[in-house]
C-alpha cells in the first residue's frame, strides 16, 4: 500500500499484510526498505570471490545478519560495486547478451505492460497503459526513494533528536543529519514526480514543547 501525508509529494509505501502504523519500526511495523543492505540481508552471498570475502567480514564486524545499521547501506554499496567489477569481463563475454538476435517484434499492439527490476538504488516498479497509437494514458512509478521514504523520515528524525540541543543547529550538526538519508542515496525528483526547476525546503526546528523557535530555508 502507499500512504500519504499532506506535508509532502512523496508517498509512504508500506507492506500491505501489516498495514500502516506510522512512522514506527520494529517487527510489527509495516515500514521497509530497499537497496543495496537489503540485497545483502535477504541474500545468502556473493557469487564472485572478492565480493563474497567482503560480504563475510561485513556481517562479521556487524554482528550477523540482518544488519539494520543505517550507514552499513555505504559498506553494502561497496560489495555490490566489487561483485560488479568482478563479474564485468563474464557479462561481456556472455553469449546471451552479446547474441545480436536480441530483439522481440511484437505480434500485436501491447496496451499494458508492468515491469519490475532491482536497479542500484533499490527495486523500481513502472506500470503503464497506452491507446492504439501506444500513446501513455496513464502511468505508475514507484522508485527505491518511494519505498525507502519512511524510513528515511524516521532516521531523520532520530538524528534530529539525538544531536541538536537547546535549539543549537550550526551547520556541522546539519550535516551529521544529512548523513542519515544520504546513505539511501535518495533521488527526489524521483520519488515526487516533481520537477519545477528548483528545490525549495523549510525546515522548522521545534523544542521539547513543540514550539517553533527556528526556520531554515535554502
Amino acid at each position: 500500500g502507499e500512504h500519504v501525508e499532506p506535508w509532502s509529494y512523496i508517498k509512504f509505501p508500506f507492506l500491505k499484510n501489516v498495514g500502516w502504523k506510522g512512522f514506527v519500526d520494529g517487527e510489527d511495523s509495516g515500514v521497509y526498505r530497499v537497496a543495496p543492505l537489503a540485497r545483502l540481508n535477504a541474500s545468502e552471498g556473493m557469487a564472485t570471490p572478492l565480493a563474497q570475502k567482503e560480504y563475510e567480514r561485513m556481517y562479521e564486524t556487524l554482528g550477523g545478519k540482518p544488519a539494520h545499521f543505517t550507514l552499513a547501506y555505504h559498506w553494502a554499496r561497496l560489495i555490490e560495486a566489487l561483485y560488479a567489477a568482478e563479474n564485468m569481463h563474464n557479462l561481456a563475454n556472455d553469449p546471451d547478451i552479446i547474441d545480436p538476435k536480441v530483439r522481440t517484434i511484437p505480434t500485436a499492439t501491447p496496451d499494458e505492460g508492468v515491469g519490475v527490476v532491482e536497479a542500484p538504488r533499490g527495486i523500481l516498479i513502472h506500470h503503464y497503459k497506452t491507446d492504439k497509437n501506444g500513446i501513455i494514458e496513464k502511468a505508475n512509478i514507484i522508485v527505491a526513494t518511494q519505498h525507502n521514504s519512511a524510513a528515511m523520515n524516521l532516521g531523520i528524525q532520530r538524528a534530529a533528536k539525538a544531536l541538536i540541543k537547546n535549539g543549537n543547529v550550526e551547520e556541522g550538526i546539519l550535516n551529521m543529519i544529512e548523513m542519515t538519508y544520504r546513505a539511501y542515496d535518495p533521488c527526489h525528483a524521483c520519488g515526487t514526480h516533481s520537477l519545477p526547476g528548483s528545490v525549495p525546503i523549510i525546515v522548522n526546528i521545534y523544542n521539547h514543547k513543540g514550539e517553533k523557535i527556528r526556520e531554515i530555508k535554502n
